[in-house]
């Protein structure tokens, strides 16, 4: 079982909701966490049959155990969105402590479900991350992803096929109310070819041949079920003319190598060099979060094509990433030119170079002494 940074801190007797996309391990974090606890899960049917009939099945079943048996869990809570009336009236009045655990908030906006009206923490659990995994192993990480079951896994191709298929191209379809499930995984494989590039919702939209508005509903609802994330244009008071559209990641890198039916990912490709920006980049959503910084993560780059992959927080830690085994001047422009234009803290290229160098004030760190510094708190101090 893997240690999970996210641990639920700071959370004391407050109700919390837990997202995350599906097979993160939520069930297995809380299950460890609240070993005690009594446990609701809907995603068996005959749970989901009779508190979907009867929701104040819980508030009567509630009221009648012993006290002091650890906070109660609710697995997919977002199936019943009227539970949650119950379990509000059970947290202001019997001071009942909730875990409420599923993978989009969206069902329940949608199906007008009480989001408890801030009397619930966020918290969210994203796929593994490097002080998660003993003996990590970059290569795996590249091709099989990080969710769980994947990077373990010997030939997880079927385990993302499966993933893709019933998940989501079928559950994330429903979200979307598409009445063509083909249109959509259309736009999902363009999605994939649009993976960590700038976003152009329109040439989306005319390569799976949907209207502009339903592309960037469609990128909405990826977003809001935690499939992928938007990484805004960094745009503070530019002098230079910036691109301002955003670039969009799935939230595993093993889904987007499946949806783009890249083969396996060898050192010094291409793909290995998409892959690797896309796996820091998890690494550093995930980092945000756990560390209870928060900071945004932006990107920039200008009409002349100079650019720099994550901009991190108001900390204005700028950080590239290259797949190279020597990071030589001309990896450098695009750092250069935002140093120029700001008055940067800190400028990291993250590499395959065997030693961290420092070149010109930039430090130039091999990727896993990036990590440890990441998940240590030195890059972000």
């Amino acid at each position: 079982m893997y240690n999970r940074k996210q641990c639920l801190s700071k959370l004391g007797e407050e109700s919390c909701f837990l997202w995350g996309a599906r097979q993160t391990g939520k069930s297995t974090l809380l299950r460890k966490l609240f070993p005690d606890s009594p446990r609701y899960d809907l995603l068996l049917s005959d749970e989901y049959g009779r508190l979907g009939s009867h929701p104040s099945l819980l508030r009567e079943e509630l009221l009648a155990r012993p006290p002091g048996r650890g906070p109660v869990v609710i697995d997919e809570v977002q199936k019943i969105p009227a539970l949650l009336d119950e379990v509000q009236w059970l947290i202001v009045n019997q001071k009942i402590q909730f875990i409420l655990c599923g993978s989009s908030a969206r069902k329940l906006r949608r199906g007008g479900g009480n989001l408890l009206g801030g009397r619930a923490l966020r918290y969210e659990l994203f796929p593994l991350v490097y002080p998660e995994v003993p003996d990590f192993d970059l290569m795996r990480a590249l091709n099989n992803g990080m969710l769980p079951r994947h990077y373990r896994a010997e030939n997880p191709r079927d385990m993302i096929r499966a993933y893709v298929g019933e998940y989501l191209k079928e559950e994330i379809a429903a979200e979307a109310l598409a009445r063509s499930i083909p249109a959509f995984s259309r736009f999902l494989e363009a999605a994939a070819f649009s993976n960590g590039e700038v976003i152009s919702f329109q040439n989306i939209a005319s390569e799976c041949g949907v209207s502009g508005p339903t592309a960037r509903e469609y990128f909405q609802i990826l977003e809001d079920t935690l499939i992928g994330r938007f990484i805004q244009s960094f745009q503070k008071r530019p002098k230079r003319r910036v691109v301002q559209s955003p670039r969009f990641y799935f939230f595993d890198v093993g889904l987007a190598n499946f949806l783009l039916k890249r083969g396996e990912i060898a050192p010094r490709s291409e793909a290995f060099g998409k892959a690797f920006e896309h796996l820091i980049s998890q690494e550093l959503s995930a980092h945000s979060h756990y560390s209870g910084l928060h900071y945004p993560i932006a990107y920039w780059r200008t009409s002349s094509q100079f650019e720099v992959d994550f901009i991190l927080g108001d900390h204005e830690v700028a950080v590239e990433i290259k797949g190279s085994e020597q990071v030589l001047s001309h990896h450098l422009r695009g750092i250069r030119a935002f140093q120029e234009e700001y008055k940067i803290k800190r400028g990291i290229v993250v590499s395959m170079d065997p030693r961290p160098r420092k070149v010109d004030g930039l430090d130039i760190l091999p990727w896993e002494d990036f990590l440890k510094r990441l998940w240590g708190g030195e890059i972000l101090s």
